[in-house]
């Protein structure tokens, strides 16, 4: 085994979306794991540094403006910013330099090995979905092809995203690698599960049934269609006392959101009073309301991985989830799977699901042992291994 010092790009720490869910779930687990090297986290601020791995070295890069604000859907970072990253990133004492999303990448000058993780092809697929500015995405572009051009290995999260990757971008196989994801150890089964204080507060109980999505609010997520099959399911009374709760952040969002479409849609359609807005929630919440939950519903118009529906099938939750991910092969019978430009799919699917007591409970009882397959442990140990061959190569 060959022992190597590894520069970790931690500035999606912060992150309260995937990309920093995926990086502070993976990069945690791999220096607890990898006691062989040493790694050295590069992050640009202080916010939650102190939840980062103690056997792990930790150096601040002063910039002017976060990476995680700067790289907006409408923002970019400065080329002051980006040199002081680079050149501290550059440091020739480095083995291998671990990107863990191509998001926060910026081009590096030395001998190290490059591994870059692209997590899926969404903004190549719907670039007016995520990028709403031309000069948004030529930067985007620019970014994708040089992490492209100087990665040594490409890193992604499914097979889903590495066929994505193949269609969209000129890169051999050889260089593409998957290692994947999993639900953190918090999202778990809860025995006789009570909403907490601010759960009450929002309108969250026990009484009734409740669909949740959990995500963001940028327009690939396909909610339009999400609200309007809810509000047409709302106007029977067969489910009457079924209420959506929509968990997301929509005050301080930096990617592309349409929060207020999607509100002012449930306000026209005059559903306010059955639709909860929850903004983000820790993980200490969502799991209670993922228990609480009848199901969760992910109609996006492509997942890279769709790791809220595993987090989902981890707490006993059935998912309903878009056909366009790797959840039919991750999850399995835990799910029903939609086109999703089919708004009669969706439907059909809640129909069966909510009237179905059988259905959920089978969905749950496949869902909870998918969930059980995927450990951070295997992805970090796939991830080792990786970097072990690039190294060596």
């Amino acid at each position: 085994m060959i022992r190597m010092r590894i520069g970790v790009d931690a500035t999606c720490w912060q992150n309260t979306r995937g990309y920093g869910r995926h990086a502070r779930a993976l990069l945690s687990t791999l220096v607890r794991l990898d006691a062989e090297n040493r790694y050295t986290f590069f992050m640009d601020s202080t916010e939650d540094s102190e939840t980062v791995p103690p056997e792990a070295e930790l150096r601040l890069v002063p910039t002017s403006v976060p990476t995680v604000v700067a790289a907006s859907a409408n923002g970019h970072r400065s080329a002051r910013d980006l040199w002081r990253m680079s050149r501290a990133l550059s440091d020739p004492t480095f083995d291998v330099l671990l990107f863990p999303t191509d998001y926060t990448y910026v081009p590096v000058f030395s001998r190290a090995k490059k591994v870059v993780m692209i997590h899926d092809v969404i903004a190549k697929t719907y670039p007016q979905f995520t990028l709403p500015s031309r000069g948004a995405r030529f930067l985007w572009k620019t970014k994708e092809f040089l992490a492209c051009w100087q990665a040594d290995a490409i890193v992604t999260i499914s097979d889903y995203s590495r066929q994505g990757i193949l269609k969209h971008f000129k890169i051999t196989p050889e260089r593409i690698f998957v290692v994947g994801e999993a639900s953190d150890s918090i999202f778990r089964v809860i025995d006789d599960p009570r909403p907490t204080p601010r759960l009450g507060s929002l309108g969250i109980s026990t009484n009734g049934r409740c669909v949740v999505y959990l995500g963001g609010f940028s327009p690939h997520k396909n909610l339009e269609a999400l609200v309007a099959v809810f509000a047409k399911l709302a106007s029977q009374r067969a489910f009457s006392d079924v209420r959506l709760v929509m968990v997301g952040e929509y005050e301080k969002e930096v990617f592309h959101s349409y929060f207020r479409t999607i509100k002012k849609q449930v306000q026209g359609l005059g559903i306010a009073d059955r639709v909860i807005f929850t903004g983000y929630l820790p993980d200490a919440e969502l799991v209670v309301l993922l228990n609480l939950s009848t199901l969760l519903v992910l109609p996006s118009l492509m997942e890279g991985f769709g790791l809220p529906a595993i987090e989902a099938a981890a707490c006993g939750c059935p998912v309903i989830a878009t056909a366009e991910s790797p959840l039919p092969t991750l999850l399995g019978n835990g799910g029903l799977y939609v086109d999703p430009t089919k708004r009669e799919d969706l439907e059909l699917a809640l129909t069966r699901v909510l009237e179905s007591d059988s259905l959920r409970q089978r969905m749950r009882t496949a869902g909870l042992a998918a969930a059980r397959r995927l450990t951070w442990e295997a992805a970090a140990r796939q991830m080792a291994d990786l970097m072990q061959k690039v190294v060596a190569q």
